[in-house]
């Protein structure tokens, strides 16, 4: 992993996100840094479409992102992003989705929601997991931004109400809240990093383009993952990873033994050598 950049000031970034719930990293990808997603993108993209208005009819994801080359293993453990993690989640953090989002033209807006609403933790309460979002083409008013409602991260439940709680997503948010959702406008190699209890949504696509952007989101090291990279990815890939982005995908324990594999370290099960105990031994069927 890269070394921290002297020049970030992450003591502004978390004062922005504790504020107002997010903050955005404005150069965050260089232009060959947002070549090479692109390039690496491009043999997944325009096969496949959304299958609710939640994931959206006229969009295009690409799941397990983190899986499918070098530059996504590099922008995964960003240090940058891990030195904001590093104040806010606890030691063995994870990484629970990855994922492109390529949002076509006619695209309606997504249902306001918030990323950690998978934990059933009565708010207002600390986030759960924190979200990245790159663009990688520019975020516009027209395209398909992210709109956000700043503060919101510090809700209640009454206050969050109506929002999206992954039961209908064709219902639309309260006027109220509809009203109070502010536009990202970023340029292309931008990354908002935002609490996992702050309100959001994509934007509608007014455009005649398509706006294209990835999110990688972490999450406390005690708490479910949104993907399950042990099957997502090969072990052999996950193999010749650094250690830093193996744990961010779960291969190390939680003290004292959270997430062991039959009492030996989930590192083991990465060697060439391993031997599966459980295959190794006659059941007894």
């Amino acid at each position: 992993m890269a070394d921290l950049d002297p020049g970030f000031d992450a003591t502004a970034h978390l004062q922005a996100l504790e504020a107002q719930g997010y903050t955005v990293i404005p150069d965050f990808l260089t232009p060959d840094r947002l070549r090479q997603v692109r390039e690496g993108l491009a043999p997944h993209l325009s096969s496949h479409a959304g299958r609710n208005n939640f994931e959206g009819l006229q969009t295009e994801r690409v799941y397990t992102l983190v899986g499918r080359g070098r530059v996504f293993e590099d922008i995964a453990e960003d240090p940058r992003v891990m030195a904001l993690l590093d104040a806010l989640l606890q030691p063995g953090y994870l990484l629970t989705a990855s994922q492109a989002i390529c949002i076509y033209p006619g695209e309606t807006a997504q249902p306001v929601h918030h990323d950690d609403v998978f934990y059933p933790l009565a708010r207002p309460r600390a986030s759960v997991s924190l979200s990245t979002i790159v663009a990688v083409d520019a975020f516009t008013a027209d395209n398909g931004c992210t709109e956000v409602i700043p503060g919101s991260h510090r809700w209640s439940d009454a206050e969050v109400a109506g929002a999206y709680d992954g039961h209908d997503a064709d219902a639309p948010p309260p006027p109220a809240m509809a009203a109070r959702l502010v536009p990202l406008l970023m340029p292309a190699g931008a990354c908002v990093v935002f609490h996992g209890t702050l309100l959001h949504r994509g934007g509608a696509n007014r455009s005649s383009g398509a706006r294209l952007a990835f999110s990688n989101q972490y999450c406390q090291p005690w708490a479910r993952t949104q993907e399950n990279f042990y099957l997502g990815i090969p072990p052999n890939l996950v193999r010749g990873m650094s250690p830093r982005l193996q744990t961010l995908l779960g291969y190390d324990i939680l003290p004292p033994f959270m997430g062991h594999v039959t009492a030996s370290h989930p590192t083991k099960a990465l060697r060439e050598d391993y031997r599966n105990a459980v295959a190794t031994h006659p059941r007894a069927d």
